[in-house]
């Protein structure tokens, strides 16, 4: 199902989406929210598990590129990570896995990388294109051994969002391991700043925006997503956006 015909789904409810702060709050909206997440899961599905997102050429990328949601975290400590160019942040890949990992920025830095040129789509209807690399996340699953009870992987962020509730986000495990779905690093060539994740920040590609967490700490591999947030599997998903969504 197309971002389009997503969005008509909403203009059709009556719903009005004051970007991410929107929230769901009509029964019939809730409902077609929710068809459209699963017919556009079911269609992915069917069009492959490693269907790629559209990538793009260097000519193609944005000249700018929006940072929304959190552009600054307020936390003394994500601060005090920040002052010190990230030099002792450390990324935790725990929960249902053989071996727990703890990963320094270098530690990412020095795995194998993929670039990839793609567009990111967000809810608010604005568009952009950018050049992102960094780690498959896939590896990290790999070195860290899932689980078989596992059964999403749930990131959790340095980002109690504008003073509330800790930032999460969760996807399964068919895109974990999809071959675009990495730890970006960079940003058109450039380490992350802190408006757009520093340092490390979730790409999801064919998800829309606000799946793609920023300043990622802690990744952890879960048979529910009870016990995270209000349980539905993100910060906006907790307030009424859909859990799967794809584009």
């Amino acid at each position: 199902m197309s971002l389009i015909t997503r969005r008509a789904l909403v203009a059709g409810s009556g719903l009005v989406l004051a970007g991410c702060d929107a929230v769901i709050t009509d029964p019939r909206a809730r409902a077609m929210a929710k068809s459209a997440e699963t017919a556009t899961r079911r269609w992915q599905r069917l069009v492959g598990r490693d269907a790629l997102a559209r990538e793009f050429s260097a000519a193609d990328i944005s000249p700018v590129f929006k940072a929304n949601g959190t552009i600054a975290p307020a936390e003394p400590a994500y601060q005090a990570h920040a002052a010190a160019g990230f030099a002792d942040w450390r990324v935790m890949v725990r929960g249902l896995v053989a071996r727990p990992l703890s990963l320094s920025v270098a530690d990412l830095v020095a795995m194998p990388a993929r670039e990839q040129i793609t567009r990111h789509d967000c809810v608010e209807g604005w568009s952009a294109i950018g050049g992102w690399a960094g780690p498959p996340l896939g590896l990290l699953l790999n070195a860290a051994g899932v689980r078989d009870a596992a059964r999403y992987v749930v990131l959790l962020c340095a980002d109690n969002y504008h003073g509330g509730a800790r930032y999460y986000e969760s996807i399964d495990l068919i895109d974990a391991w999809h071959p675009q779905t990495i730890l970006a690093l960079r940003l058109n060539g450039q380490p992350l700043d802190v408006s757009h994740g520093a340092p490390v920040r979730l790409r999801v590609e064919r998800q829309l925006g606000y799946k793609h967490a920023k300043y990622v700490e802690e990744i952890v591999l879960a048979a529910s997503l009870d016990g995270f947030g209000r349980g539905a599997g993100g910060y906006w998903e907790d307030r009424g956006y859909e859990w799967y969504a794809g584009i």
